[in-house]
């Protein structure tokens, strides 16, 4: 039994020794694969070891290989970057928890991401080691890499908490002491960051770059010198960034000692934060150079500085008005010094740039307040100031050199000082000129009477008086306006004031005015005796007018020789004058005189507006002298030459009378009823009827003259009593000025005789009631029956009358009829002219901006118009050429305005001079044309605004930014009532700001 047991064991073993083989040679063949797996691995062939690992992985082998190849597949996952891979690590550690590769898988995958420098996963497997199972020499490179990794996190805590384990370390100390000092560095704990950096570890390690923040410690501990002295050895030894920070740091040091010419080059080569500057350099090279007398470079350097709220940019506006005031650029540096006026972090810059301000804006104007306003402010902010005198007698100045007189007025009213009282009667009258020059003659009319009352300063008082009589006469209160004029005349102080020098002149005409023609002509006398050769128009026309004098006083000889002196002299009226002498040969029996005149004068002036009355005369003066073959001739030129004259109907009477005196019966009923048909409702027709019905009545051919009566509209020969009575009637009211009455009786008549005598006089007058009335839509329906009539005496005056009552209506399209037809019809040529000024007008309020320059150009064209006119068609030339975007013709429009324009329209004409000089790239030209827009016109703030952007837009294009900026932020807060300007500005505004914010880490938009 015992044998048969042990042969039984003895096979037994043999069969496990030969399973066992077998067994030991699967395990030899899969292991090669392992190794080869292994290798690869070790050869960074990942991906091929990972397929063998894989393989090799799912044979029946032990478990420690099994889990080195799933440590080891996880590994080239990981470095595979493939997806799930940190799943993989995970099974890993979960299935295996015996493997001796546990403690080390999460300590190799998170130095192998921190050795790819992805620190953030790196991080998220350092939390997952166990630090415990780390060797002394892995957990110090534990403590580095995972302080690093915080230390790129940016979390400085944790970083210096790691870092702080390893400070004593041979192989990481270096580097730790390194990080603690340059987080303590960024915190600005400059007394760690220095201790740290000043081991010989670090000295030893990190030499070449622990220059740039020894000098920028130093610098920010205020050691000047010691920063500069680093900073300098480092330079040569610094990447391009930080050479430009070294140069701002040792620049910026010699600034701190006041060394500005060695502070220059360095300060000049820093490039800025991401290629931007801020305010704070801007200001410190811009001092630099302010210091060094180099004032341009200190302007382009102080003028970058937008936005600024801080003692800083207070400085640098105060610095660059100095700077400004030294290249003698006023109003750059008024705009400067009101910046820095308005920051209060230095009192006394604050101060002192306030009453540079006040002075400059009393020198040159102020765009943005009156410059009254500034001075009064800066008074009252500073009661105790030793300029406060000074200020003071600026400020009595500034009423009158400023020019804004409403504004100062309204300030004058808040503070009637007494001392004020004789500030307030000038600025008073100057402020009626300005009313009185704008055409608002009824304010101008009460401020004279106010500098009247006042009656402080006699000077001020005598023009007042003037002036009161001028708007007087031009409101045609002639009686009024010569009673001012003779309270002038008494002044012990009219002789000295320049109103004085036309004072005989204006005299007279207000005598002219009132029909005393005796003292109109003395005074037009001593006008002419007083001349001084400075107003030729005005010297011509008081020979004629002085003449005219005379010849209504019926004393020709002195006329005569008035209006020879005028024609010598060549004026403008040559023709009239010509006109007048010959008529006055006629009133002193010399009519053979008066014929060759006239017969001169035709020939002279055949286009005059007197060549119809001058042939109507001669033919007159021709029946006079029985000569009626030359009288018809005479009368048929000016039919013939004139035919829409109202001199034709009465020339074609006249030759009837001459025949009909000279016993030429059939060629005078010929005359007669020409007359009769083809201008009814004349007086001239009626004279013409009656005049036949003797013929008739002679030839004894009575019923021949009713037949041909009966054919006639406007005769009822049956009730012209009655009509005669009924008109007279009316008449007679009308004429002691019962309007009343006077109205009843012309209605009264009108109803009973539609085609009466008297209908056309008794329609004009209606009309001419209700108009002084001020009842216009009723004085239109008879001025419209009136010009509805063939031409008669009174259709140019009724024409006259509707076009003034269409405009107040604002009624254009009538209005141009009415103009054009006195245009084409007026016998006078001031109606004429009167008509072409407000077809350009009419035309420009239609948009028919074609016929309204047509017209503008013939008032231009017309010598006699004033300059006012003449402003008018000019700015409608330029306003017209605008609309029409022709810019070459707006622009001479303007130009030509310039020359002549007052008011309102010269701050336009300004305007434009400044915006075409701007887009000719004039910059300069521009801003002085704004310049003169701000300080002559200030009162005019809608273009004075608009001036302002276009001044903003020269200095942006001259690299003034501030200049720019500042100007249209003025513009946003003073301008509000104008939201078309605001805009505009605003949208400049965000352009330049954009633009600056290119190279201005400062600006925000």
């Amino acid at each position: 039994m015992i044998s048969r047991n042990k042969i039984l064991l003895t096979s037994m073993c043999f069969a496990a020794a030969a399973t066992h083989a077998q067994e030991s040679s699967i395990y030899t063949y899969e292991l090669v694969h392992f190794d080869n797996a292994l290798n690869l691995y070790q050869n960074k062939q990942f991906l091929q070891a990972q397929i063998l690992f894989d393989q090799v992985i799912k044979e029946d082998l032990p478990l420690d290989i099994k889990a080195d190849c799933a440590y080891y597949s996880a590994q080239c996952a990981i470095r595979l970057d493939q997806y799930g891979a940190d799943v993989l690590m995970e099974d890993f550690v979960a299935n295996y928890p015996t493997s001796s590769k546990q403690a080390q898988a999460y300590y190799e995958v998170a130095s192998y991401y921190f050795n790819q420098n992805s620190y953030a996963k790196a991080l998220k497997y350092f939390d997952k080691v166990n630090e415990r199972n780390l060797s002394n020499t892995e957990r110090e490179q534990f403590y580095f890499q995972k302080g690093y990794c915080y230390f790129a996190a940016k979390n400085k805590k944790d970083a210096e908490r790691y870092f702080n384990r390893i400070v004593n370390s041979e192989n990481f100390g270096a580097q730790a002491k390194y990080y603690i000092g340059y987080m303590a560095y960024e915190v600005d704990n400059y007394k760690q960051a220095t201790e740290m950096f000043g081991s010989d570890q670090v000295k030893n390690k990190y030499q070449d770059s622990m220059g740039y923040f020894q000098a920028d410690m130093n610098f920010k501990l205020g050691n000047f010198e010691k920063a500069i002295e680093v900073g300098t050895a480092q330079l040569s030894k610094a990447n391009a960034q930080e050479k430009s920070d070294l140069n701002k740091i040792i620049g910026e040091s010699y600034f701190n000692l006041q060394k500005y010419p060695e502070a220059l080059p360095y300060l000049s080569q820093y490039k800025g934060k991401n290629g931007k500057w801020n305010n704070v350099d801007f200001y410190q090279l811009g001092y630099t150079y302010y210091k060094q007398g180099d004032y341009d470079n200190a302007i382009a350097q102080f003028n970058k500085i937008l936005q600024g709220q801080d003692h800083v940019a207070q400085n640098a506006y105060y610095h660059l008005g100095e700077s400004y005031l030294k290249k003698d650029q006023k109003l750059q540096a008024l705009n400067a010094f009101k910046m820095a006026s308005e920051m209060s972090f230095d009192p006394k810059i604050q101060e002192d740039a306030h009453l540079n301000y006040a002075k400059l804006s009393y020198e040159i104007g102020n765009p943005y307040q009156s410059v009254p306003e500034v001075l009064m402010v800066y008074i009252k902010n500073y009661p105790n100031s030793s300029h406060k005198a000074e200020l003071e007698q600026l400020l009595i100045n500034s009423y009158i050199s400023s020019k804004n007189y409403k504004e100062a007025l309204r300030l004058l009213e808040n503070n009637r000082a007494p001392q004020n009282r004789i500030i307030y009667q000038k600025v008073a009258f100057y402020r009626g000129l300005e009313l009185y020059a704008d055409g608002d003659y009824t304010g101008a009319y009460d401020f004279f009477n106010k500098v009247i009352s006042e009656a402080k300063d006699p000077e001020y008082t005598a023009r007042a008086i003037f002036w009161k009589g001028e708007t007087e006469y031009t409101l045609t209160k002639y009686n009024d306006a010569l009673q001012s004029f003779r309270l002038f005349e008494t002044l012990p102080d009219a002789a000295k004031v320049r109103e004085n020098k036309n004072f005989n002149y204006n005299m007279a005409y207000a005598y002219f005015k009132v029909k005393d023609y005796e003292n109109a002509a003395k005074y037009f006398q001593k006008y002419i005796d007083g001349y001084k050769k400075d107003d030729k128009m005005r010297y011509n026309d008081a020979y004629l007018r002085m003449a005219d004098s005379y010849f209504v006083s019926s004393k020709y000889w002195p006329a005569m020789e008035s209006y020879n002196k005028a024609i010598q002299l060549g004026t403008i009226d040559a023709d009239y004058a010509a006109y007048q002498k010959a008529i006055s040969y006629g009133f002193v029996s010399k009519n053979d005189r008066k014929i060759e005149d006239l017969t001169t004068f035709i020939k002279t002036y055949p286009n005059s507006t007197y060549t119809a009355e001058a042939m109507y005369e001669l033919g007159n003066t021709y029946v006079n002298e029985n000569k009626v073959n030359e009288a018809v001739k005479a009368y048929d030129n000016l039919i013939a030459k004139f035919p829409s004259s109202l001199l034709v109907g009465k020339s074609k009477l006249r030759q009837g009378l001459a025949y009909y005196n000279s016993n030429q019966n059939d060629k005078a009923l010929e005359k007669f009823k020409k007359v009769a048909a083809e201008h009814p409702n004349t007086e001239e027709a009626v004279q013409a009827v009656e005049t036949s019905r003797l013929i008739y009545m002679d030839l004894g051919k009575v019923n021949e003259f009713a037949e041909w009566v009966k054919t006639l509209d406007f005769i009822e020969i049956s009730s012209a009593e009655l009509d005669n009575d009924s008109y007279n009637s009316a008449l007679k009211q009308y004429q002691q000025n019962n309007v009343k009455q006077a109205i009843n009786g012309f209605t009264s008549y009108l109803a009973q005789f539609p085609n009466g005598l008297h209908v056309l006089k008794a329609n004009f007058y209606l009309a001419e009631m209700y108009f002084a009335d001020g009842l216009y839509n009723n004085a239109a329906k008879y001025y419209e029956e009136v010009v509805g009539k063939n031409r008669n005496e009174f259709t140019e005056q009724s024409l006259v009358r509707l076009s003034e009552i269409y405009n107040k209506e604002k009624n254009n399209p009538k209005s141009i009829k009415i103009f054009k037809r006195i245009e084409s019809e007026a016998d006078f040529p001031q109606n004429v002219n009167y008509a072409q000024a407000n077809l350009m007008k009419a035309y420009y309020g239609t948009e028919d901006f074609v016929n309204a320059e047509k017209y503008a150009n013939k008032v231009l064209s017309n010598t006699k118009v004033d300059d006012k006119i003449k402003s008018d068609a000019q700015i409608i030339i330029a306003r017209s050429a605008v609309k029409t975007e022709n810019w070459a013709k707006a622009q001479q429009a303007y130009s030509n305005l310039q020359k002549i324009a007052t008011g309102e329209l010269a701050a336009e004409a300004l305007y434009y001079d400044a915006y075409f000089k701007n887009l000719d790239k004039k910059y300069a030209e521009s801003t002085a044309a704004v310049q003169k827009l701000a300080k002559d016109y200030s009162g005019y703030k809608y273009f004075g605004s608009k001036g302002l952007i276009i001044m903003a837009k020269n200095f942006f294009a001259t690299d003034d930014a501030f200049q720019a900026t500042y100007i249209l932020e003025s513009v946003i807060k003073n301008f509000s009532s104008y939201p078309d300007v605001v805009e505009e500005a605003k949208q400049e505004l965000a352009h330049i700001k954009g633009e600056a914010a290119q190279t201005n880490s400062s600006i925000t938009n």
